[in-house]
């Protein structure tokens, strides 16, 4: 089944009032049904929404759906940053375009390329799939902070997980871009690390962003 792209976007906004709803129990779980918008029909007709009152509430049916769609996007958002470096208005735009494509089983190949990412580049949850499962069951998740590489190992930088835009800049500066090689030269009472002939000291908060692949051994 392959939704309208409106469709899957409706969807999304119903998570994300559902998911602020029960992180911070406000009571926005719903939002307003514009007139003439035949995808809302589209999700009626399919038993994921229910109308009441000028107002559109997911269903427990529509559920899961809405959490694919919602992984499918948050997904797109860490390609564009992390793989394209494609950020800011740009990227978040290509996002919402490229996500449309991401039919099930592709969103596993870029899930399990990304190695299993958690949160979107704005800290939101990405739900896990049944690859993320697999690979924790495995042991097979090489994504951790910098804070969890042991002094002198080595890896690859994956993504930065900040929405703090001077941490980033100044994190960039350093030259901590996805793709880089990092290693961990000391983790007391400051984190040292070395990318390419250059090494940079950092607290233990910002260490915790720089998002890494263990090197394999």
């Amino acid at each position: 089944m392959k939704l309208s792209d409106r469709a899957e976007e409706i969807l999304e906004a119903l998570w994300i009032a559902v998911e602020e709803k029960e992180q911070a129990y406000a009571e926005r779980d719903a939002i307003q049904v514009p007139p003439g918008d035949s995808a809302y029909q589209e999700l009626t007709d399919l038993a994921f929404i229910e109308v009441r009152e000028g107002r559109v509430y997911l269903r427990p049916e529509g559920r899961d759906e809405g959490r694919k769609t919602i992984r499918r996007h948050r997904l797109a958002e860490r390609l564009m940053m992390d793989v394209l470096n494609i950020r800011g208005e740009s990227g978040e735009y290509k996002a919402c375009q490229f996500e449309h494509l991401l039919n099930e089983g592709v969103d596993t190949k870029v899930c399990t390329m990304l190695n299993h990412p958690t949160t979107c580049p704005h800290g939101k949850a990405i739900p896990p799939g049944e690859c993320c499962e697999e690979a924790r069951r495995n042991g097979d998740l090489g994504v951790v902070p910098l804070t969890e590489l042991k002094s002198g190992e080595e890896g690859e930088i994956a993504y930065l997980q900040t929405d703090d835009s001077k941490k980033m800049q100044k994190l960039m500066a350093m030259g901590v871009l996805p793709g880089n090689r990092i290693e961990l030269m000391q983790t007391f009472p400051s984190y040292i690390f070395r990318v390419g002939f250059s090494e940079f000291a950092i607290d233990t908060a910002m260490a915790r962003e720089i998002i890494v692949r263990r090197k394999d051994t």
